[in-house]
């Protein structure tokens, strides 16, 4: 398990949202740890998830982020229609190795060539999200600016130039579905039920994973649905060490740095190499709270990193302006304090939630500047983009920390377009 001396130390002590700063005086008890999570909607239907998964609505803030240029071209960026003829019963290991790719791809389409793009944008650092092989809102932005930074015609489509670049970026001259070999770490639990009342977990050694299935689908940033697709008859939680699985290739492979950029410049065949130093430093963060994702910037205010994000309701908002991380803790403990949730009864007792995967807040908190707010990981990784929290930022556990661990005190924080 990733629980770690943070373990004993990382106390969070608000909550986002809760409106005034009257527990500004919480936040300070320890530097090493500010606040906690909002409850939001962590869990979200099938019915839920499909409407999120076709929801563009993204697209209507393209014009407001100054970030990158102009919009770009976005003919036929509304299109739902199907422009591959592949589902998601054709997805097996060596349909997405071996077979052509379909382009373009876009629109409600899952398959093959769903999955060899959400890997690649996987391994270029612009997430998907979890993946899924299903065309969805997440993966359609996570194209759209890749293209804007490679220099591409923007439309959240894969077209061969686009594909071209994604193979690039994405160092994929291996598989893209290997064999992993698993480890006794890989395997080992403790795996828990977590009882559904937060007062019941106060006991808890951990909000550790509930099965193998989940350990699984995480490190490989993947549903479990998948993970069973390119498994058929494995059972998942069964898993020994020593066993082989097909896993999406989500490792970063090859010589490019993340984030780094051999491509032509619009109109130019002049490459434009980036280094693991001035370009690949974050710089800044800017999250968009109608498009729902957030952005690491370099120094020049160029893209390093895409992760969709989860972001504030309209009854608890995200917060609007410019602010700075101020601590990160890793494996951080979640204080469960009701009287600065929305929802809660007031009246209720606090209570301290031990650390985990499925805490609330997942397995990092980036603590900023404004009393009761940061960034962190979810115990509901299909859920991102889609759902709503309570002000916070959500990302899934492997991007948060991914980004936690490539961010500084003292980064800049910009909220655009908070509604």
């Amino acid at each position: 398990m990733r629980i770690t001396a943070a373990l004993m130390v990382a106390l969070f002590t608000a909550a986002c949202g809760g409106g005034d700063d009257d527990g500004d005086e919480l936040v300070q008890e320890d530097g090493r740890v500010a606040t906690a999570f909002a409850t939001g909607s962590d869990r979200l239907s099938a019915q839920e998830l499909e409407a999120g998964r076709l929801n563009m609505d993204w697209r209507q803030f393209i014009e407001r982020d100054t970030m990158g240029g102009s919009a770009g071209d976005t003919t036929d960026a509304g299109a739902r229609r199907t422009t591959i003829d592949e589902s998601w019963d054709d997805i097996t290991v060596e349909a997405v190795n071996s077979g052509p790719a379909g382009l373009p791809v876009f629109g409600d389409v899952a398959g093959p060539s769903v999955l060899r793009v959400q890997i690649l944008l996987d391994r270029a650092r612009f997430s998907p999200g979890v993946i899924d092989g299903r065309w969805g809102s997440n993966t359609e932005k996570a194209v759209y600016w890749l293209q804007k930074r490679e220099g591409l015609r923007a439309t959240g489509h894969v077209d061969q130039a686009t594909w071209e670049r994604l193979v690039a970026l994405g160092s994929s001259t291996d598989a893209l579905v290997h064999t992993a070999t698993l480890t006794a770490e890989d395997v080992a639990g403790p795996f828990v039920t977590l009882p559904a009342e937060y007062y019941d977990r106060r006991d808890m050694d951990c909000q550790c994973y509930e099965s193998l299935a989940e350990k699984l689908a995480e490190r490989y940033h993947a549903t479990e649905e998948l993970l069973g697709k390119l498994n058929p008859g494995v059972d998942l939680n069964a898993a020994q060490a020593g066993a082989q699985l097909s896993v999406p290739r989500v490792e970063l492979g090859g010589s490019l740095q993340p984030g780094t950029s051999t491509a032509a410049t619009s109109g130019s065949d002049t490459s434009r190499a980036g280094t693991a130093g001035g370009q690949g430093r974050i710089a800044k963060i800017v999250i968009s709270d109608g498009g729902r994702y957030l952005h690491a910037l370099d120094a020049s205010d160029r893209i390093l990193y895409h992760f969709p994000a989860t972001l504030g309701s309209d009854y608890s908002p995200s917060p609007t302006g410019d602010y700075t991380i101020t601590n990160i803790a890793h494996d951080p403990t979640w204080h469960y304090q009701p009287d600065l949730l929305a929802g809660v009864d007031d009246d209720a007792p606090d209570a301290v939630l031990p650390a985990g995967p499925n805490n609330a807040v997942g397995v990092v908190w980036m603590q900023l500047s404004r009393p009761h707010y940061g960034i962190h990981g979810t115990s509901a990784p299909e859920t991102i983009g889609y759902a709503t929290s309570n002000g916070c930022v959500r990302l899934t556990n492997w991007d948060a920390e991914y980004l936690g661990r490539r961010v500084d005190p003292g980064t800049p924080v910009e909220f655009r377009d908070v509604s």
